[in-house]
């Protein structure tokens, strides 16, 4: 059980409104709450003028705060502390998440970039993982838009779920081999407007997280979870993030 504050029994899954401890029943809950507020959701990124890591933060608040109170408070504000990966694969430290995500956003804002690198984008999301849930249909409205704004769209309903796990796990474990990036390519079509996407997103299976393992959490002051964080990286080889994990996990430490 994915359970990082630690109060499951008292509190239900990550103490949701409810207190519900039925996973079944979070999910459903979940992808209601998705559908209900999606439109409420991109009407407030079609007015972003720039999209922001504030404006990150507050599309997952609009589609997920009647359920989670910490809805739109990234893993930094609630768990500065913990790691979160799933399977061998580690997010990003909690200190780093606002990083990674402007990272993605920095090439997005380039409309050349977003076209020919939209896998890599999405996989900066994806090692972000800010939040405690909800990061896939988060970062997918997000991208969506950032597509809508540079002409061109993904046709995400001829996508395989499997398949796009593999290659956005492979993204997040390799961001300099284009994986994700090749995977996307024959989907990448002309732009369709804000008004279709209603109906496009909403009939998605959730698209969150990576395709490995569960979900599980851990203090960076362990010496073994933090060298497993560190090997990790260092596999990863992406410029901006092995000098900075080394420094964050020593500052864990201290």
């Amino acid at each position: 059980m994915f359970d990082p504050f630690g109060d499951f029994t008292s509190r239900g899954y990550l103490r949701n409104t409810a207190r519900e401890k039925d996973l079944e029943i979070i999910k459903i809950t979940e992808h209601e709450l998705f559908r209900a507020q999606l439109p409420t959701a991109l009407d407030f990124l079609a007015h972003c003028k720039r999209i922001a890591y504030c404006d990150f933060l507050e599309v997952h608040r609009i589609l997920f705060s009647a359920l989670y109170p910490w809805a739109g408070k990234d893993r930094h504000t609630l768990l500065p502390d913990r790691t979160i990966s799933k399977g061998k694969v580690y997010f990003c430290h909690p200190k780093d998440c606002q990083r990674a995500i402007e990272e993605g956003l920095s090439y997005a804002q380039n409309k050349k970039q977003m076209a020919e690198r939209p896998g890599f984008i999405m996989g900066m999301f994806a090692y972000s993982h800010p939040f405690l849930d909800g990061n896939g249909r988060t970062m997918l409205l997000v991208h969506a838009e950032l597509c809508f704004r540079a002409n061109l769209s993904i046709d995400w309903i001829s996508t395989d779920k499997t398949a796009y796990l593999e290659a956005l796990t492979g993204e997040i474990e390799d961001p300099n081999a284009g994986l994700l990036d090749k995977y996307l390519r024959p989907f990448i079509g002309e732009k369709f407007q804000r008004n279709q996407w209603l109906e496009c997103i909403s009939l998605l299976p959730g698209l969150d997280g990576v395709n490995t393992g569960l979900d599980s959490s851990a203090q960076y002051a362990d010496p073994k979870v933090a060298e497993n964080y560190l090997a990790f990286e260092r596999r990863r080889d992406y410029k901006l993030a092995v000098e900075n994990a080394i420094k964050l996990t020593q500052d864990s430490k201290d």
